[in-house]
Protein backbone atom coordinates (compact mmCIF):
# COMPACT_ATOMS: atom_id res chain seq x y z
CA UNK A 1 0.00 0.00 0.00
CA UNK A 2 1.32 3.43 -0.99
CA UNK A 3 0.99 6.48 1.26
CA UNK A 4 -0.21 8.95 -1.35
CA UNK A 5 0.03 12.63 -0.47
CA UNK A 6 -1.96 15.14 -2.52
CA UNK A 7 -0.39 18.61 -2.73
CA UNK A 8 -2.39 21.37 -4.40
CA UNK A 9 -0.40 23.88 -6.46
CA UNK A 10 -2.91 26.55 -7.65
CA UNK A 11 -0.50 28.24 -10.04
CA UNK A 12 -1.24 30.10 -13.24
CA UNK A 13 1.49 32.76 -13.18
CA UNK A 14 3.80 30.62 -15.36
CA UNK A 15 1.74 31.62 -18.39
CA UNK A 16 -0.81 34.29 -19.32
CA UNK A 17 -4.09 32.43 -19.70
CA UNK A 18 -5.95 32.37 -16.37
CA UNK A 19 -7.60 29.21 -15.13
CA UNK A 20 -4.91 26.71 -14.11
CA UNK A 21 -5.21 27.86 -10.50
CA UNK A 22 -8.57 26.03 -10.47
CA UNK A 23 -6.86 22.74 -11.36
CA UNK A 24 -6.41 21.35 -7.83
CA UNK A 25 -10.10 21.86 -7.04
CA UNK A 26 -11.10 20.20 -10.33
CA UNK A 27 -9.03 17.12 -9.56
CA UNK A 28 -10.62 16.84 -6.14
CA UNK A 29 -14.13 17.24 -7.56
CA UNK A 30 -13.31 14.61 -10.21
CA UNK A 31 -12.56 12.16 -7.39
CA UNK A 32 -8.80 11.75 -7.39
CA UNK A 33 -8.67 10.72 -3.72
CA UNK A 34 -11.46 8.19 -4.24
CA UNK A 35 -9.77 6.78 -7.36
CA UNK A 36 -6.47 6.23 -5.54
CA UNK A 37 -8.14 4.76 -2.45
CA UNK A 38 -10.10 2.33 -4.65
CA UNK A 39 -6.78 0.71 -5.59
CA UNK A 40 -6.00 0.05 -1.93
CA UNK A 41 -3.71 3.01 -1.24
CA UNK A 42 -3.81 5.42 1.67
CA UNK A 43 -4.56 9.03 0.69
CA UNK A 44 -3.74 12.22 2.56
CA UNK A 45 -4.67 15.63 1.23
CA UNK A 46 -2.28 18.32 2.44
CA UNK A 47 -4.40 21.05 0.88
CA UNK A 48 -3.24 23.85 -1.37
CA UNK A 49 0.09 25.60 -1.03
CA UNK A 50 0.23 29.35 -0.55
CA UNK A 51 2.80 31.82 -1.80
CA UNK A 52 5.40 33.01 0.71
CA UNK A 53 6.49 36.64 0.95
CA UNK A 54 7.80 37.61 -2.48
CA UNK A 55 11.39 38.60 -3.20
CA UNK A 56 12.36 41.69 -5.16
CA UNK A 57 13.80 40.18 -8.34
CA UNK A 58 14.20 41.28 -11.94
CA UNK A 59 15.19 39.58 -15.18
CA UNK A 60 17.47 40.98 -17.88
CA UNK A 61 14.87 39.67 -20.34
CA UNK A 62 12.03 42.23 -20.39
CA UNK A 63 9.58 39.61 -21.71
CA UNK A 64 9.72 37.59 -18.47
CA UNK A 65 6.75 38.13 -16.19
CA UNK A 66 5.76 36.88 -12.73
CA UNK A 67 9.35 36.02 -11.81
CA UNK A 68 8.88 36.74 -8.10
CA UNK A 69 5.73 34.60 -7.95
CA UNK A 70 7.45 31.75 -9.79
CA UNK A 71 10.38 31.85 -7.39
CA UNK A 72 7.97 31.77 -4.45
CA UNK A 73 6.11 28.74 -5.77
CA UNK A 74 9.43 27.02 -6.53
CA UNK A 75 10.55 27.52 -2.95
CA UNK A 76 7.41 26.16 -1.28
CA UNK A 77 7.02 23.24 -3.69
CA UNK A 78 10.60 22.11 -3.26
CA UNK A 79 10.20 22.13 0.50
CA UNK A 80 6.83 20.37 0.51
CA UNK A 81 7.74 17.62 -1.98
CA UNK A 82 10.98 16.86 -0.18
CA UNK A 83 9.06 16.68 3.10
CA UNK A 84 6.47 14.27 1.63
CA UNK A 85 9.19 11.98 0.30
CA UNK A 86 11.09 12.09 3.60
CA UNK A 87 7.94 10.85 5.35
CA UNK A 88 7.82 7.84 3.02
CA UNK A 89 5.02 9.31 0.94
CA UNK A 90 4.23 9.35 -2.75
CA UNK A 91 3.57 13.03 -3.51
CA UNK A 92 1.05 13.85 -6.25
CA UNK A 93 1.19 17.54 -7.14
CA UNK A 94 -2.12 18.86 -8.42
CA UNK A 95 -1.46 21.77 -10.75
CA UNK A 96 -1.35 24.41 -11.77
CA UNK A 97 0.75 25.25 -14.83
CA UNK A 98 4.02 23.48 -15.63
CA UNK A 99 6.18 26.07 -13.89
CA UNK A 100 5.38 24.07 -10.75
CA UNK A 101 7.92 21.47 -11.92
CA UNK A 102 10.69 23.97 -11.13
CA UNK A 103 9.92 23.26 -7.48
CA UNK A 104 8.46 19.75 -7.47
CA UNK A 105 11.39 18.19 -9.31
CA UNK A 106 13.85 20.21 -7.20
CA UNK A 107 12.28 18.66 -4.09
CA UNK A 108 12.50 15.17 -5.57
CA UNK A 109 16.12 15.77 -6.65
CA UNK A 110 17.11 17.05 -3.20
CA UNK A 111 15.59 13.99 -1.53
CA UNK A 112 17.18 11.57 -4.02
CA UNK A 113 20.59 13.18 -3.50
CA UNK A 114 20.18 12.77 0.25
CA UNK A 115 19.50 9.08 -0.31
CA UNK A 116 22.49 8.79 -2.64
CA UNK A 117 20.19 7.67 -5.45
CA UNK A 118 19.94 9.07 -8.98
CA UNK A 119 16.74 10.85 -9.97
CA UNK A 120 15.20 9.96 -13.33
CA UNK A 121 12.59 12.14 -15.02
CA UNK A 122 9.80 11.15 -17.41
CA UNK A 123 8.45 14.26 -19.16
CA UNK A 124 5.05 13.53 -20.72
CA UNK A 125 4.33 16.68 -22.69
CA UNK A 126 3.73 18.15 -26.13
CA UNK A 127 6.41 20.77 -25.40
CA UNK A 128 10.06 20.44 -24.48
CA UNK A 129 9.94 23.31 -21.93
CA UNK A 130 13.67 23.82 -22.45
CA UNK A 131 13.78 27.60 -22.61
CA UNK A 132 15.60 29.63 -19.98
CA UNK A 133 14.53 33.01 -18.61
CA UNK A 134 17.03 34.48 -21.08
CA UNK A 135 15.83 32.67 -24.22
CA UNK A 136 12.05 32.79 -23.80
CA UNK A 137 10.31 35.25 -26.11
CA UNK A 138 6.86 34.76 -24.59
CA UNK A 139 8.14 35.37 -21.07
CA UNK A 140 6.09 32.41 -19.85
CA UNK A 141 8.15 30.55 -17.27
CA UNK A 142 6.10 27.36 -17.63
CA UNK A 143 8.33 26.83 -20.67
CA UNK A 144 11.54 26.68 -18.63
CA UNK A 145 11.48 23.90 -15.99
CA UNK A 146 13.27 21.16 -17.93
CA UNK A 147 16.19 23.49 -18.68
CA UNK A 148 16.46 24.31 -14.96
CA UNK A 149 16.28 20.62 -14.02
CA UNK A 150 19.01 19.76 -16.52
CA UNK A 151 21.32 22.49 -15.21
CA UNK A 152 21.21 24.84 -18.18
CA UNK A 153 22.63 28.33 -17.60
CA UNK A 154 20.36 31.37 -17.34
CA UNK A 155 18.63 30.76 -14.01
CA UNK A 156 20.66 33.20 -11.90
CA UNK A 157 17.56 34.41 -10.04
CA UNK A 158 16.75 30.85 -8.92
CA UNK A 159 18.45 28.79 -6.23
CA UNK A 160 20.92 26.31 -7.68
CA UNK A 161 19.13 23.14 -8.72
CA UNK A 162 20.10 20.27 -6.40
CA UNK A 163 21.92 17.57 -8.39
CA UNK A 164 20.92 18.52 -11.98
CA UNK A 165 19.46 15.60 -13.94
CA UNK A 166 21.69 14.66 -16.92
CA UNK A 167 20.38 13.84 -20.38
CA UNK A 168 20.74 10.09 -19.89
CA UNK A 169 18.25 10.22 -17.02
CA UNK A 170 15.62 12.32 -18.84
CA UNK A 171 12.97 10.82 -21.12
CA UNK A 172 10.96 13.40 -23.04
CA UNK A 173 7.97 11.50 -24.35
CA UNK A 174 5.28 12.61 -26.79
CA UNK A 175 7.01 15.85 -27.79
CA UNK A 176 5.65 17.63 -30.87
CA UNK A 177 6.34 21.35 -30.35
CA UNK A 178 9.91 22.63 -29.93
CA UNK A 179 11.18 26.19 -30.53
CA UNK A 180 14.55 26.65 -32.33
CA UNK A 181 16.27 27.98 -29.18
CA UNK A 182 15.07 24.93 -27.26
CA UNK A 183 16.20 22.57 -30.01
CA UNK A 184 19.66 24.14 -29.99
CA UNK A 185 19.84 23.92 -26.20
CA UNK A 186 18.83 20.27 -26.19
CA UNK A 187 21.41 19.45 -28.86
CA UNK A 188 24.12 21.17 -26.81
CA UNK A 189 23.09 19.19 -23.70
CA UNK A 190 22.80 15.85 -25.52
CA UNK A 191 19.05 15.46 -25.03
CA UNK A 192 17.22 13.49 -27.71
CA UNK A 193 13.44 13.71 -27.25
CA UNK A 194 11.11 10.84 -27.99
CA UNK A 195 8.76 12.81 -30.19
CA UNK A 196 5.55 11.52 -31.76
CA UNK A 197 7.55 10.40 -34.83
CA UNK A 198 9.52 8.02 -32.58
CA UNK A 199 6.28 6.72 -31.07
CA UNK A 200 4.70 6.32 -34.52
CA UNK A 201 7.71 4.34 -35.76
CA UNK A 202 8.53 2.23 -32.68
CA UNK A 203 5.33 2.27 -30.67
CA UNK A 204 4.78 3.37 -27.09
CA UNK A 205 6.29 0.37 -25.35
CA UNK A 206 9.90 0.00 -26.50
CA UNK A 207 11.29 3.52 -25.86
CA UNK A 208 9.49 3.74 -22.52
CA UNK A 209 10.54 0.27 -21.40
CA UNK A 210 14.17 0.98 -22.36
CA UNK A 211 14.11 4.07 -20.14
CA UNK A 212 12.47 2.25 -17.25
CA UNK A 213 15.02 -0.56 -17.49
CA UNK A 214 17.84 1.99 -17.26
CA UNK A 215 16.23 3.53 -14.18
CA UNK A 216 15.92 0.09 -12.58
CA UNK A 217 19.52 -0.89 -13.33
CA UNK A 218 20.83 2.28 -11.71
CA UNK A 219 18.58 2.06 -8.64
CA UNK A 220 16.92 5.34 -9.53
CA UNK A 221 13.94 7.20 -8.22
CA UNK A 222 11.48 8.26 -10.94
CA UNK A 223 9.56 11.53 -11.08
CA UNK A 224 6.79 11.69 -13.69
CA UNK A 225 5.54 15.05 -14.95
CA UNK A 226 2.26 14.61 -16.84
CA UNK A 227 1.02 17.58 -18.86
CA UNK A 228 -2.56 17.58 -20.14
CA UNK A 229 -1.27 18.39 -23.63
CA UNK A 230 0.54 15.04 -23.73
CA UNK A 231 -2.96 13.88 -24.69
CA UNK A 232 -4.63 14.66 -27.97
CA UNK A 233 -6.87 17.73 -27.59
CA UNK A 234 -9.83 15.78 -28.97
CA UNK A 235 -9.96 13.84 -25.67
CA UNK A 236 -8.41 16.46 -23.39
CA UNK A 237 -9.46 20.00 -24.42
CA UNK A 238 -8.85 21.71 -21.06
CA UNK A 239 -5.40 23.12 -21.77
CA UNK A 240 -4.29 26.51 -23.05
CA UNK A 241 -1.53 25.13 -25.29
CA UNK A 242 -3.23 22.53 -27.48
CA UNK A 243 -1.12 20.74 -30.10
CA UNK A 244 -2.79 18.25 -32.47
CA UNK A 245 -1.47 14.71 -32.78
CA UNK A 246 -1.14 13.78 -29.12
CA UNK A 247 -1.50 10.38 -27.51
CA UNK A 248 -4.78 8.54 -27.66
CA UNK A 249 -6.86 7.35 -24.72
CA UNK A 250 -5.47 3.84 -25.01
CA UNK A 251 -1.84 4.92 -25.53
CA UNK A 252 -1.97 7.14 -22.46
CA UNK A 253 -3.41 4.37 -20.32
CA UNK A 254 -0.76 1.96 -21.60
CA UNK A 255 1.94 4.39 -20.47
CA UNK A 256 0.39 4.53 -17.00
CA UNK A 257 -0.02 0.76 -16.80
CA UNK A 258 3.64 0.24 -17.75
CA UNK A 259 4.66 2.74 -15.09
CA UNK A 260 2.61 0.91 -12.47
CA UNK A 261 4.10 -2.44 -13.44
CA UNK A 262 7.61 -1.01 -13.18
CA UNK A 263 7.15 -0.06 -9.53
CA UNK A 264 9.64 2.77 -10.06
CA UNK A 265 7.54 5.95 -9.83
CA UNK A 266 8.15 7.89 -6.62
CA UNK A 267 6.46 11.26 -7.35
CA UNK A 268 4.04 12.71 -9.87
CA UNK A 269 2.99 16.08 -11.33
CA UNK A 270 -0.40 16.69 -12.94
CA UNK A 271 -0.09 19.97 -14.80
CA UNK A 272 -1.73 22.50 -17.13
CA UNK A 273 -5.35 21.52 -16.46
CA UNK A 274 -7.49 24.62 -17.07
CA UNK A 275 -11.04 23.73 -15.98
CA UNK A 276 -12.40 26.91 -17.60
CA UNK A 277 -11.58 25.34 -20.99
CA UNK A 278 -12.98 21.89 -20.20
CA UNK A 279 -16.10 20.22 -21.58
CA UNK A 280 -18.20 19.16 -18.59
CA UNK A 281 -15.11 17.99 -16.71
CA UNK A 282 -14.04 15.41 -19.30
CA UNK A 283 -10.33 16.30 -19.11
CA UNK A 284 -10.21 16.29 -15.31
CA UNK A 285 -11.96 12.91 -15.25
CA UNK A 286 -9.56 11.49 -17.84
CA UNK A 287 -6.51 12.67 -15.89
CA UNK A 288 -7.92 11.12 -12.71
CA UNK A 289 -8.57 7.90 -14.63
CA UNK A 290 -4.94 7.90 -15.78
CA UNK A 291 -3.82 8.26 -12.16
CA UNK A 292 -5.99 5.23 -11.43
CA UNK A 293 -4.01 3.24 -14.04
CA UNK A 294 -0.74 4.42 -12.51
CA UNK A 295 -1.94 3.21 -9.11
CA UNK A 296 -2.89 -0.24 -10.39
CA UNK A 297 -6.29 -0.07 -12.05
CA UNK A 298 -6.63 -2.57 -14.91
CA UNK A 299 -8.43 -2.00 -18.18
CA UNK A 300 -10.98 -4.69 -17.34
CA UNK A 301 -11.81 -2.88 -14.08
CA UNK A 302 -13.47 -0.08 -16.04
CA UNK A 303 -17.26 -0.37 -16.29
CA UNK A 304 -18.99 -0.10 -19.66
CA UNK A 305 -20.53 3.32 -20.19
CA UNK A 306 -23.96 3.83 -21.64
CA UNK A 307 -23.89 4.93 -25.28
Amino acid sequence: MTRTILIGAPIDTGQKRPGCLMGPAAYRVAGIAREIAAEGHAVEDWGDLKLPALQQVTSPNPAVHSLAETLGWTEVLRERVEEALALGGFPVILGGDHSLALGSVAGAAAFAAGQDRPLFLLWLDAHSDFHTPLTTTSGNLHGTPLAYINGRAGFDAFPAFPAPVPAARICMFGIRSVDPAEEQGMAERGIQPNDMRVIDEHGIVKPLRDFLNRCRREGGMLHVSLDVDFLDPSIAPAVGTTVPGGTTFREAHLVMELLHESGLVTSLDLVELNPFLDDRGMTARLMVDLVGSLMGKKVFDRPTRAK
